[in-house]
């Protein structure tokens, strides 16, 4: 058995040696045609030498086992990569992916079926969700929004696999891991210990440079498990795993469980969505290109609808091994056949290898990637960031590792829209101001009241929305004693209903203490709405109009009539 295991091993480390070497040949020496197909195989080779240990990774700490991640990974790239956008695009099982996937299967007591239900759904609803102007959306995600999740998401990561990395099962959550350390520590396994601290120094220890052509994660994973079946070490295993095609798997359709699966469907549907949404984005930067929101999504959605009818893992767009792929020269579609095709090879001639893979090892790679997934760059700003940008950070970041992914997006979302209104609303004001003509000074030195200015000009500056409209009623008890109120609104933007309403308010206080309003509209459309609320009406048309200095002629006129 060991003297198999060597041999295969051997032909895989010569594999992975010279793979790199070839496509940078053909890259050189061929024509352009040539070179950017050799770009593809090389970005399709780099990509499946990460994409390898990592399904092996997720699929195991999922629940679905290290089969289904690799055969999901097969699946969902496959499909994915000819359906979607011409942006090539590495997919497969992710971070928040897994971790969500992870939640749902332990709540579902690890049921099978129930689980292959659930992804089924949250697929179906991505392919909808792709009919409609949804996949637009990602962009108006805050990046505070953003960062916060995936710190989160990297923190969770880096927790759950602790009790793996010391010998142990994974916990539920990272609540019961923290809760448990004292325990896991008192009971370690030495050998498990041992090999995860190798695997975590090889890692992180392998430079960039090289790391961009033989990825430290697929050298650790040879290289500890080599030395684990070679000195003999007590570990847990992935044990081996089926090199058949999956088959095919029925889900539940019983109504009732489906509408009760359905706060799963919608959870995982999400994130599946936004994590592809966003490595499309990143990948657009790199390529300097743009894709089909619509079209990733749907593809996305068929290449998971495959995943689940065949029990396996599904996911979405992986950002890493899509810029692995695209820094390898990936430009084409054709990288998303060739990482597929190099994982069956993988799996159908190393899976006694693959089988002797400790899980130590598989939690120490899964740590470097929850490494990975910080965003180390923003926490070298931390000090200069606006403060509402880190509120929000903060507070998506600890009910993502604490509470629940998608409420602390939600969350977040909201948190950051209230912020944002606020700071808009702040910046809103009234700008008022006396007229300074001399027949309307000389007209007013007559009036009793010489004090009261009869005529004012009233500027809306800022944004007139919910957010303002408020604050802006009261600034407008400076204006009774007024006589003639000319409101000024030169924004282009139409008037939400709370505005509206506001407006409205406005003028039924100051009419009730005998200011005339006099409106001043530029915009067609503004003026339209204000007609359909019965705002003019209310005003009467006669003194609604384009200009402020018509608005003034015609205050002008009135106040010689009133004297």
């Amino acid at each position: 058995m060991k003297k198999i295991f060597f041999e295969k091993l051997q032909i895989l480390i010569n594999f992975i040696k010279y793979a790199n070497i070839i496509p940078m040949n053909f890259v050189q020496t061929f024509k352009t045609g040539s070179k950017i197909f050799a770009g593809d195989v090389l970005g399709g080779i780099n990509s499946a030498i990460i994409t390898l240990p990592q399904a092996l990774a997720f699929g195991v700490a999922t629940g679905f086992g290290a089969g289904a991640g690799i055969w999901g990974a097969i699946i969902l790239c496959f499909m994915a990569g000819i359906l979607g956008p011409k942006v090539p695009l590495i997919s497969g099982t992710t971070g928040p992916v897994a971790i969500v996937v992870a939640s749902m299967m332990l709540a579902l007591n690890n049921n099978l079926q129930a689980a292959v239900t659930v992804l089924l759904t949250a697929a179906i609803l991505q392919i909808l969700a792709s009919l409609t102007n949804l996949p637009r959306m990602v962009k108006y995600v805050p990046y505070p929004v953003i960062s916060g999740f995936m710190n989160g998401v990297g923190v969770i990561i880096i927790i759950l696999q602790i009790n793996p990395l010391m010998g142990h099962k994974a916990m539920s959550s990272t609540v019961s891991t923290v809760m448990s350390l004292h325990h896991s520590i008192s009971t370690l396994n030495h050998d498990a210990v041992f090999i995860g601290i190798v695997t975590l120094l090889i890692v992180f220890a392998i430079p960039k440079k090289i790391n961009k052509y033989i990825p430290s994660q697929i050298v650790a994973l040879i290289f500890c498990t080599w030395l684990s079946v070679k000195i003999g070490l007590h570990l847990d295993r992935i044990e081996q795993i089926s090199v058949a095609f999956p088959h095919l798997v029925r889900p539940d359709l019983d109504i009732h469980h489906i509408i009760k699966y359905l706060p799963y469907a919608f959870t995982i549907a999400i994130v599946f969505s936004a994590e592809s949404m966003l490595t499309g984005l990143v990948s657009d930067s790199l390529t300097k290109t743009r894709h089909s929101p619509k079209q990733l999504l749907a593809a996305q959605g068929i290449g998971n609808i495959c995943c689940a009818l065949t029990g396996s893992l599904g996911g979405s767009a992986a950002t890493m091994r899509s810029v692995a792929a695209l820094n390898a020269g990936a430009t084409t579609k054709i990288s998303a056949v060739i990482n597929p095709l190099l994982l069956i090879i993988l799996l159908f001639k190393f899976s006694d290898f693959v089988a002797q893979i400790p899980l130590a090892v598989l939690a120490a790679i899964l740590m470097k990637i929850g490494y990975d997934i910080i965003d180390v760059k923003l926490l070298k700003v931390l000090k200069y960031a606006p403060k509402d940008d880190l509120y929000v950070l903060f507070t998506v970041f600890l009910l993502t590792v604490f509470y629940n992914l998608i409420f602390a997006v939600g969350a977040g979302i909201t948190m950051a829209a209230l912020l944002y209104a606020k700071r808009v609303a702040d910046k809103a004001e009234l700008v008022h101001k006396p007229v300074y003509d001399a027949e309307i000074m000389e007209l007013e030195r007559v009036l009793e009241n010489d004090y009261h200015h009869q005529i004012r000009v009233v500027h809306i500056s800022g944004q007139f929305f919910f957010g303002s409209a408020t604050q802006l009623i009261s600034k407008f008890e400076e204006m009774l004693g007024t006589r003639y109120l000319i409101l000024n609104y030169e924004s282009d933007d139409l008037l939400d209903i709370s505005a509206i309403f506001a407006l409205e308010d406005i003028i039924m206080r100051l009419q009730s203490q005998d200011v005339e309003i006099i409106l001043v509209i530029k915009n067609e459309n503004v003026l339209k709405q204000l007609k359909d609320h019965n705002i003019i009406s209310q005003i009467g048309e006669n003194q609604v109009f384009y200009t402020e200095l018509m608005a003034i002629d015609y205050a002008k006129e009135k106040l010689k009539t009133d004297i």
